[in-house]
This record gives C-alpha cells, structure tokens and sequence, in this order.
C-alpha cells in the first residue's frame, strides 16, 4: 500500500527538478542529501548499530551515497561501501563526495563482502537520470541487494529514487531494487506513486535539502503535478441543511445493464444512491431486466430509451452497456444531452470502435457540460489507437494525451489513478490497494462519480474526490480484515457512504 500523506504534495518530473537544481548551483545540495540520507539511516538501522552496506553508482547518485556514508562511519557505524564505477569518471560534485569519504578513512569494495548480516542496506546506485536497461554488474548488485534485505530481514532505503525505477513514469528499466524506504531530495516524484513504484519504493520521505521547490517552480515557470489529498476538495465537503429534499440533492441516471451485465449497472446505482443522491435512475438494456431491485428498491428501474425522460442532473454510461448497435445509439443519444456526463466501461470501447460517437462527444465541448472519461490501461489504450503495455509505459502522458484529444476530465485507473483535465493539469491518487482488482469496482467509482456530479460538484473536484473515496474505502476495509484478498466491489459501498460522511463532518 503507498504511503498516507497528511495534505497534497507537488510532483516533479526530472526535467522541473534539474531546472530547480540548476537554479541552485551555488548551494551544497549533495552534502545535504548525505547529511539527510544518514539521519534517516541511522533512525532504520535496527539495535542502533550492526553492519550497514551501502552501494555507491558510477553517477551523482554515488555521490549522494559517499555523503551518507562518511557520515554514518563519523557516526561510528560499520559500514562497507561496494563502488560500481570509476572514480575518474565521476562527475564534479560525486568526486568531491568520493574524496570527502576517502579522506575520512573510507575505502570502496569492488564485490559485497560475505560472511556478513546487514541491518540495513543503502541504494545510491542510481537516480532520477537513468535512461537505460540496468543489466550486468549493477543488475547483479541489484538482485543481491534485494536478496539480503529479504534474508537479514533488514531495510533497504534507496536514495531519491529505488536504482531502476523511472521517477517519472513508474515504469522498470530492468533489474529494481525493492526499497522498504526512499528519502527523495528536494520533492516528491510521480514515479514513485504511479505504475511499479508503489511496489518498489516503499515509505516515503522528502528531504527538501533546504531548497523551496514550490516557489523556485512558480519563479521557473513549472507547473507540478499533485498527489489527491481532501484538502483539493474540502470546499465541496458541507453538512446538509435540515430543511432539504430528495430534489435538494440531485438525480442521477445510469445507463447500461445489458443482458448477462446487469450486476455492474446495479453496483453503479448502488454506490450512486448511498453517496448521496437524491433520486437515482437506472436505464437498462436487458429487455428481462427486473422491475425492482430487490437488494436496493430505492432505485428506479427504466428501459434504457426511457431513462432520457427523466429529469436528470448528471448521467453515466457504460456499466455493463454491451457494445450493440442499439448501445451504440443510445449512447449518441447521451452525448447530445446537455449535462454532465460520465463514460466507463463499454461507452469507452464504443467511442474508440465507433467515428460517429467520437463526432458526437467532440461536439460537446460547445456546451458548458464536462465530460469524465474512466478507463483502465486497455480501455485508454483502445481510444488512443495504441496498446496496453504503451500506456502502463508513461501513466500519465496517457491521460493528459486522453484529456486532450477528448476534451474531457479522465482518471486513468490503475495503481496510482492519474487524473488528468483538459487544460493539461495532473495528479496521482496515492489510497487504494490490490483488493481493488477485482470485478465491478470500476463500476461503483463510476457512480461515485454520478453522484457527486449530480449534487452539483464541478467535475475535476468529483473526480478528484471519488477516486480519493474509491481508494480510502478499499484501505479501510483492508485495515478491518476484509481483503485485499476477495475484497469484492460491493463491500466498498457502504464503505465510501461511512467514511464520506466522516469528511464532511470533520469540514463540517
């Protein structure tokens, strides 16, 4: 599970960050790394002591890590440093760190010593600025790293980044280091809470290294991405008056339920009802769809063409919807409506499959209704004429390309949901956990999102909110016993009820 995280952060991309750093040339920033890497290493380091092995690469990430070890020898810890690289090939500031630690009493081995238990492993093989496969030596370092961490049961704290982890995209350039810790200096990365870096990062820490990213990137000109926090929607968060009604609330339709699907089209009502909705309808496509649902009365049920009579406040598509002829249709139909409108699911694949609804969902952009796209990785890959693996390759160039192209608000979901808007801003929802992997989730975000939209939420702030909800409900239940393993999609329900309940109370 990635790391909880007390307010939004800002997101830095390489390029930002290199831009920030040259902006801050004249400050001792490979110092302060050290000097931050040590203090966090020496607060791992199991008993207080013991041995430490630290891996120093053939770049600035070395030098990061000669820093952090002269101060853990200065510190009295035993610590072994492996070099895999050549001092005379080191950058400016990594020589100067290279000669610091030598001239302190270090020494660098070539191969890891045997014979020995770790209390704690240190990553400075390589940073942000890896551009190629790690293979040969430094993969054998690598999976040996990995390994001891495993054996001695010790942490293993990478340096700004975990050694073959993209810190933009999340994505592995072969062998990676399986961090149980990533002290990342000067501000936090997207790649490290998109894709594989979850996995691979384990907890982690910002080390600033005295450097105010947030107003160097407004004077640079850099617009960051963010992490989903409430503090990005807590405006929207307000206790409802007493004297209300159904109609105070909105109405909210849900067109989909073909036959054999109709549990998607009902989980999507369901979690639309209980988050709020005043009236929620379901338009079903399944000619032997039953009149009531008997598990939620509450909802209306309709013929698919007879849920656009209804007096609609927002509507969602694609819950179970088929990819007929007569989907096909229905969901032009949708796109001409003048509301907010969510696509999930099969009214993706139509629109990808189909030019006429690509014309018809372009043309809404006339109107002042948003429209939110929700696909997973296959479903983006298919409205982006492109495959699967490309999409998962850079998270979140999908989705700005996706918000783009359709003009629309798109949480691209995933480990590490990237929400994107049309205007080409950017965020990483860090709540959520592999229970999430399972059948019908999707469909519960999607009334989630219904919801919000119809009590009147503007869309990025909905978005922004339901994927935050989606995840934390899953985290909750996760932290009560109930997964992630068969974690199911309707057990998030009343999840996401309890817990938006105690957001609004606690802005309240």
């Amino acid at each position: 599970m990635p790391p909880s995280h007390s307010g939004s952060r800002a997101l830095y991309r390489t390029a930002d960050l290199r831009a920030i750093e040259a902006a801050a040339a004249g400050q001792p920033l490979m110092r302060r790394a050290g000097l931050a890497a040590a203090d966090l290493a020496a607060a791992l380091c199991r008993d207080g002591g013991g041995q430490i092995l630290v891996l120093a690469g053939p770049g600035n990430n070395g030098g990061d890590a000669f820093e952090a070890a002269r101060h853990l020898l200065a510190r009295f810890y035993a610590t072994s440093v492996v070099f895999a690289g050549d001092a005379g090939r080191l950058p400016g500031d990594a020589l100067a760190a290279w000669h610091r630690f030598i001239d302190a009493g270090g020494r660098t081995l070539e191969a890891i010593p045997g014979g020995r238990r770790w209390s704690l492993v240190i990553d400075g093989l390589f940073g942000i600025g890896l551009q190629r496969e790690i293979g040969g030596r430094t993969a054998d370092l690598v999976l040996a790293a990995n390994a001891l961490a495993r054996r001695d049961a010790c942490p293993l704290l990478a340096l700004d980044c975990p050694s073959g982890l993209d810190a933009d995209t999340g994505r592995l350039r072969g062998a990676t280091i399986r961090a149980s810790h990533t002290i990342s200096f000067i501000a936090d990365k997207p790649g490290l809470h998109t894709g594989d870096g979850p996995d691979r990062c384990g907890a982690v820490t910002i080390a600033t290294l005295g450097l105010d990213a947030g107003k160097m990137s407004a004077q640079l000109g850099i617009d960051p991405g963010q992490t989903v926090d409430t503090a990005l929607f807590s405006a929207h968060l307000r206790p409802r008056a007493k004297n209300s009604h159904k109609g105070s609330y909105g109405s909210a339709g849900l067109l989909g339920g073909a036959g054999g699907m109709l549990g998607a089209a009902f989980l999507a009502g369901r979690a639309a009802l209980k988050l709020g909705c005043g009236r929620v309808y379901l338009g079903l496509l399944d000619p032997g769809a039953p009149r009531v649902d008997a598990l939620q009365p509450e909802l209306m049920l309709r013929r698919a063409d007879a849920l656009f009579s209804a007096d609609l406040a927002a509507l969602a598509c694609g819950p179970g919807m088929g990819s007929s002829h007569g989907a096909a249709v229905l969901l032009e139909k949708a796109c001409a409506l003048d509301l907010p409108l969510v696509l999930d699911a099969d009214a993706l694949n139509l629109v990808a499959a189909e030019g006429n609804l690509q014309v018809a969902l372009a043309s809404r952009e006339s109107r002042a209704q948003p429209t939110l796209l929700t696909p997973h990785p296959a479903e983006a890959a298919r409205l982006l004429d492109s495959d699967t693996a490309a999409v998962q390759t850079d998270r979140i160039g999908a989705a700005l390309e996706l918000a783009a192209r359709y003009r629309a608000h798109v949480a691209l979901k995933g480990c590490g949901t990237v929400i994107a808007t049309p205007g080409g801003h950017w965020f990483i929802n860090t709540t959520g956990n592999s229970g999430l992997a399972s059948a019908g989730t999707g469909d519960v975000l999607t009334g989630i999102v219904a919801a919000l939209l119809a009590q009147g939420w503007p869309a990025l702030e909905a978005l922004l909110a339901a994927t935050h909800l989606h995840g934390a409900a899953a985290d909750e239940r996760v932290a009560q016993g109930c997964g992630p393993i068969g974690l199911t999609a309707g057990e998030l329900i009343d999840g996401a009820r309890s817990r938006f309940n105690r957001w609004v109370a606690g802005a309240g």
